[in-house]
């Protein structure tokens, strides 16, 4: 995933709120330092890469995973940024593989800076899927910036949780 020279700042991307915080603040960064933004999102065939090792899946089906990971990556700019864009040249990417390490084939050089999500876990969470955000602190060979998700982020999940146990919603919470 080597481009074109020139400053890079690189940001994993899942459509999560704490990626999408993370992408504006890569694009903060970009227009900072006058460095490309590269948008990467990393997909996996369901189930991992298991069924693959026998070679028995068409390269179709293939095919269609990334055609459908693209548009979630396409979705997700939108949603960060609409029609007119961060404001730095963009390069959407799509890599197959895990996200920690498709974020360090990406974000390869020293001079790169690798801006990744990083939400509070709690121990289940870490358990069934590890971090992305460790993962690449502890093995990039560029700058990483682990971005902390929205203040709001906490207020929406505890909404969420509300509508989801079909719980009445203070409406006076909302407002201090």
């Amino acid at each position: 995933m080597v481009g074109p020279l020139g400053r890079r700042v690189v940001a994993g991307v899942s459509g999560s709120l704490g990626s999408l915080t993370a992408l504006h603040q890569a694009a903060a960064e970009a227009r900072v330092r006058g460095a490309g933004l590269w948008a990467v999102l990393a997909w996996e065939p369901p189930g991992g890469d298991l069924p693959t090792r026998g070679g028995s899946l068409p390269p179709s089906l293939v095919a269609n995973w990334h055609r459908m990971a693209s548009e979630q990556l396409m979705e997700a700019l939108d949603t960060a940024f609409g029609s007119d864009g961060p404001g730095v040249p963009l390069q959407p990417l799509v890599g197959r593989g895990k996200p920690g390490t498709v974020l360090l084939a990406a974000a390869d050089r020293s001079d790169d800076l690798l801006v990744i999500g990083a939400g509070a876990r709690g121990r289940l969470r870490r358990a069934v899927r590890p971090s992305v955000s460790r993962y690449c602190v502890a093995r990039a060979r560029c700058t990483v910036l682990a971005v902390p998700p929205s203040p709001l982020h906490h207020d929406l999940a505890s909404v969420h949780r509300r509508n989801v146990w079909k719980l009445p919603l203070r409406t006076g919470e909302l407002t201090s």
